[in-house]
């Protein structure tokens, strides 16, 4: 069964059809979902999901973007959050310079103090980084280490991919890796052993060709998965199960789904 590492079901672009929508998950080959949270109401709105579905998991985590919206008060409404038994990581947290809604500083403090909000708790990351590859990279080094995680939505080079699985992460590809222009993600890939490649969506983001520009959902992630499974020279249901496997042992989720 497919693992969605990432997404946003949450999101106001799903209000109409959510439950009908999830409830067609197992029927379609999805087996297990994690949805990240970006913002301090999502960090409710994705524990809440999660409890109501047995599939589905929660990260909870303030995105980059939205770092001018944290506080002391709140940021240990988070920590209290990260007590429920359906959160399993701390995310999405990171860098984000291509928007730049927040000052590097204040990205990075925030960073690094949920980074060692995780320590603490010891859960799995989930990590955003967009055009802020060196300022990722120092702060993962200097605060990360020993932890584990994944690098969302890869966008950078092979060899910073290399440097990520070296410190134990995954990298996340997604709907991306279909787009005609995506010659660095492919590499990447290629050269990515598949015991270090997770699955996602960021849905209702990114959806991958023959999709591209609709709404994203977790039913599409299997064109993810055989466009892997092309440039690996593998079979499609080598990538799912090894993704599900690399998936459910980063996150901490067994068979026994926790309800």
């Amino acid at each position: 069964m497919i693992f969605d590492t990432h997404a946003h079901y949450d999101d106001d672009q799903f209000d109409e059809d959510r439950e009908e929508l999830l409830g067609s998950m197992q029927a379609g080959g999805v087996g297990t979902i994690v949805n990240i949270s970006a913002s301090p109401r999502s960090c409710r709105a994705v524990v809440d999901l999660a409890r109501k579905y047995p599939f589905m998991y929660a990260a909870v985590g303030i995105h980059p973007d939205h770092v001018g919206d944290l506080n002391e008060d709140f940021f240990k409404e988070i920590e209290t959050l990260l007590a429920d038994r359906k959160v399993v990581a701390v995310g999405e947290i990171g860098l984000d310079y291509y928007w730049d809604n927040e000052s590097h500083d204040l990205q990075k403090l925030w960073f690094i103090r949920q980074l060692e909000l995780a320590r603490r708790h010891d859960l799995p990351v989930v990590i955003h980084s967009r055009d802020a590859a060196a300022d990722t990279l120092e702060i993962m080094k200097e605060h990360a280490q020993g932890l584990k995680g994944i690098i969302h939505c890869f966008s950078y080079s092979r060899e910073l991919a290399r440097e990520y699985v070296k410190m134990g992460f995954s990298i996340g590809v997604g709907g991306v890796v279909t787009f005609k222009n995506a010659k660095k993600l492919r590499e990447v890939v290629e050269d990515t052993p598949l015991t270090s490649i997770v699955l996602e969506t960021d849905c209702p983001y990114l959806a991958p060709e023959p999709n591209r520009g609709k709404r994203n959902n977790s039913l599409y992630i299997r064109y993810v998965a055989e466009e892997i499974a092309r440039i690996k020279n593998v079979d499609y249901d080598t990538v799912v199960k090894q993704t599900e496997s690399n998936a459910s042992e980063l996150y901490g989720i067994s068979d026994n789904f926790v309800v």
